[in-house]
């Protein structure tokens, strides 16, 4: 199994289906993983195989924001967006909110018309100062895989037990922004279990949740690399383009398809 991990703070720029010409800002250790999720399809591997190393210092973000935006500028690269995602869940840095400041600061500095998106799993939405530094972001895009707990449970895997499809759905109806959904849409088999949240009852489900979060767009995608969980299926796109019809038809809400 192959394993996509970065090892750096400021990657790219990268070509992102969803989102264009992207400069990628890592805020987990370089070629380690932190995250609060273990999602069977995740390109950066298991938690248990990939977990070491230290978080960088927000010194050491500053500096590389700085060096790599600035040198990006004067070799004259295009950028559609700057994009916090990397080894794991961005926000799980203690110093999110201030990166974001800075990287905001910088970005109207030398990329004025690049956008800033946040690439999570909205498992801080708790706390006040990540929910802050996300509605400064132009794109706040937070996962919800699933409507039904146990899909969700077995997809997603979030490391706490607390963390709930309840507590998701209504910490996303709370969400005082231009919120995006994102959604990963696969199937397959994992220890013995099943996986599958394209099926109807998955679908309609999902579909009642989104019409209750009510966000401002829906980003619905399927799997591009190899995964940790190898017998996982990349859907085709025509049947995402039949799941964002339906999901559009019911709601009204505007979906971006990924295949």
């Amino acid at each position: 199994m192959s394993t996509l991990l970065f090892n750096q703070i400021v990657y790219g720029p990268v070509f992102s289906r969803r989102l264009g010409n992207s400069l990628g800002i890592n805020l987990l250790p370089q070629n380690g993983k932190v995250c609060s999720f273990d999602c069977l399809y995740c390109e950066c591997g298991f938690n248990h195989a990939h977990t070491k190393g230290k978080l960088p210092s927000l010194q050491a973000i500053q500096n590389a924001l700085t060096t790599g935006l600035e040198s990006l500028h004067k070799q004259g690269v295009r950028l559609d967006v700057i994009t916090f995602a990397g080894n794991g869940e961005p926000t799980l840095h203690p110093h999110f909110a201030q990166i974001i400041d800075d990287c905001i600061r910088m970005r109207d500095q030398w990329f004025p018309e690049a956008q800033l998106s946040v690439l999570s799993n909205a498992t801080q939405l708790h706390r006040p100062d990540v929910v802050a530094a996300l509605l400064k972001a132009d794109n706040a895009i937070l996962k919800m895989d699933s409507c039904i707990e146990a899909t969700f449970r077995t997809l997603d895997r979030p490391t706490s037990e607390r963390f709930t499809l309840e507590v998701l759905t209504n910490q996303l109806k709370a969400f005082p922004g231009k919120l995006i959904i994102q959604t990963l849409f696969t199937r397959g088999q994992y220890e013995g279990n099943t996986v599958d949240n394209t099926t109807d009852v998955e679908v309609n489900a999902w579909i009642r949740c989104i019409k209750e979060i009510q966000p401002h767009s829906v980003m619905v995608y399927t799997i591009d690399r190899e995964t940790p969980a190898q017998s996982l299926e990349k859907i085709p796109l025509p049947e995402l383009e039949d799941i964002a019809k339906r999901l559009t038809d019911a709601t009204g809400i505007a979906v971006q398809v990924s295949g």
